[in-house]
């Protein structure tokens, strides 16, 4: 048994690791500010000390790190650091105090891909703030890690699926309409020829990911992995599936991506250039080679769980 505290532990990876961390025997504490309820009620939750802490006022204040530490830790896994200097603050706070540091990253660290399915030890070329700051934040921290013995794993989820929230739609945004017109055997109109693409993930699938890492400490300390499905979807190929897993005929359409974004609201026309524009399609052969990772599900099957979810619940 390890006292493991998971900072961020009640968004969508927290909902499915907690019972998993718990099932193995851990001691458990999570912080978060305790704004929202896990997705999916667990009686694992009611082993689970729960403690309240602003991130941002406790960052401010420089002592995020201090109060992490006073749990007396064994494992540390941060689902929700954001910026270099807040990675910072905590790792330096929890060197030499603790075994093992788990960090949630993003597959936005690459940018664009010159070759894929894109490996972790590609050149980076991140744009946009989420995506540099995350690269920035694996930079310094696996740079820490090699310097000092400090010992960091980073794991990089997709586009994270599960029961309860809208998954990335084959438009490339997460317009639900867009399922109802597919369901509708309706016209579906997409950006250029639709073979940009996007990779998902299951929320349980990013769990089991950092257990693997904790179980396979040896190997996965200083590392970063991907931790996706098994393979990308083109929006075209993505669309159709789902029209063929609704009963319907595939009916897509296709516009040039300046006609097509005045087809949408700009919401929805800058979610789908930022996927578009980084089209991920990544590797997950160095996660399941050093941690024994192996996706349950596929993209589409963690999609079509959770938009089956949505229908049957009235939420779509």
């Amino acid at each position: 048994m390890m006292k493991i505290v998971l900072i961020g532990g009640t968004g969508h990876v927290g909902t499915y690791m907690v019972p998993m961390l718990a099932a193995a025997g851990h001691d458990i504490t999570v912080v978060s500010r305790q704004e929202r309820k896990p997705y999916s009620d667990h009686a694992a939750w009611k082993g689970v000390r729960q403690l309240s802490i602003d991130r941002a006022e406790a960052d401010r204040k420089k002592n995020f790190g201090k109060q992490i530490l006073k749990l007396s830790p064994d494992v540390v896994i941060d689902m929700i650091c954001f910026t270099p200097e807040s990675a910072r603050m905590l790792a330096e706070s929890l060197s030499g105090e603790i075994a093992h540091f788990l960090l949630c990253g993003t597959i936005w660290v690459h940018g664009y891909s010159e070759q894929v399915p894109t490996t972790e030890n590609q050149p980076r070329k991140p744009f946009g703030d989420y995506g540099i700051k995350k690269a920035a934040i694996e930079e310094w921290l696996l740079g820490y890690s090699r310097k000092t013995g400090f010992p960091a794993t980073i794991l990089h989820p997709g586009h994270i699926v599960g029961k309860g929230w809208i998954p990335l739609n084959p438009a490339g945004n997460f317009n639900p309409e867009v399922y109802r017109t597919i369901a509708a055997g309706r016209e579906l109109v997409l950006p250029n020829l639709g073979m940009e693409t996007v990779h998902h993930v299951h929320a349980e699938d990013v769990a089991q990911s950092f257990i693997k890492a904790i179980n396979n400490r040896s190997t996965s300390t200083g590392e970063s992995f991907h931790v996706v499905s098994p393979g990308a979807l083109t929006l075209r190929g993505y669309a159709e599936a789902m029209y063929d897993w609704f009963g319907k005929k595939p009916k897509v359409k296709f516009l040039a991506w300046e006609k097509w974004k005045t087809t949408v609201t700009a919401k929805d026309a800058d979610a789908t250039w930022d996927h578009i524009a980084h089209s991920p399609n990544c590797s997950i052969e160095k996660a399941r080679r050093l941690i024994d990772y192996e996706p349950r599900y596929t993209s589409l099957q963690a999609v079509q769980e959770s938009v089956k979810y949505l229908f049957d619940n009235k939420l779509i």
